[in-house]
């Protein structure tokens, strides 16, 4: 197979069961390099069966910082980020190729197509979102230590193709996280000393969550799933708010 002038970038911890068909739509890349945050099963195993290169260092609660890490480690100019839990389809791959070819000095936006164990979620919470992934080595910070975003001063343009993602295989996994990224918010939020009232925090805030996604960002749509989703992204967002109002009441303290 050749391969292109593209390193692909993956985040890994303990990610043995999606990695195998995530590196498998990723094997067109001319490097996959793996950036392991502490694995204790078999994901460096798979990783090096599939020829990727593997850096280990600690997350330490900072997507942001791992993924820049990972940026200055990859040999390629073009650089295109993939999670353990996405698939490259063969239309963005045709499509990551031609950009590559071109070599406009811009950074490109995927849609992902999120998949549950149930179904897909095509609206509300988990509707198709554009994320920056396919760009130059040099040209984008990432910043934020839970839900990074890419900073650029480079035009953006879309590629067609989706990404397919499998963020939650069980809804225990989805709780999981849920707790995990809250509790890093709240003592994002408490760091900043964001404001946070009762009404605000504990009412309103987890209302509008819920209204916006099963009503405007259309949930109802996906059925009884949808609304499923929706309901626990109003509580995700109670979470958080009373995770930060713990941390201002109890000094630093959830």
């Amino acid at each position: 197979m050749d391969r292109i002038p593209l390193s692909i970038i993956i985040l890994a911890r303990n990610e043995e069961e999606n990695l195998p068909d995530c590196l498998r739509s990723a094997e067109f890349a001319g490097q996959i390099l793996l950036i392991d945050s502490g694995s204790t099963d078999k994901t460096l195993d798979i990783a090096l069966s599939y020829g990727a290169e593997i850096r280990q260092r600690p997350l330490n609660n900072d997507y942001a910082s791992q993924r820049n890490f990972a940026i200055q480690e990859a040999k390629h100019d073009w650089i295109f980020m993939l999670d353990a839990d996405e698939r490259i389809t063969h239309q963005l791959k045709v499509e990551i190729i031609k950009a590559i070819t071109t070599n406009e000095n811009v950074c490109y936006q995927v849609s992902r197509e999120n998949h549950f164990i149930e179904g897909k979620v095509l609206h509300g919470v988990l509707r198709p979102d554009k994320v920056e992934r396919l760009f130059k080595k040099n040209n984008v910070v990432y910043e934020g230590c839970v839900h990074e975003r890419v900073r650029t001063d480079k035009p953006k343009k879309e590629l067609s193709g989706r990404l397919i993602h499998f963020p939650y295989k069980t809804w225990e996994s989805h709780l999981e996280k849920m707790n995990k990224y809250t509790t890093l918010l709240a003592h994002k939020y408490y760091e900043r000393n964001k404001k946070c009232s009762f009404v605000s925090g504990v009412i309103l805030k987890p209302i509008w969550a819920f209204v916006k996604t099963y009503f405007i960002h259309l949930g109802f749509l996906d059925g009884k799933l949808g609304f499923e989703f929706c309901l626990l992204h109003s509580f995700y967002t109670l979470e958080k708010y009373l995770k930060l109002r713990a941390l201002k009441n109890n000094r630093g303290r959830i």
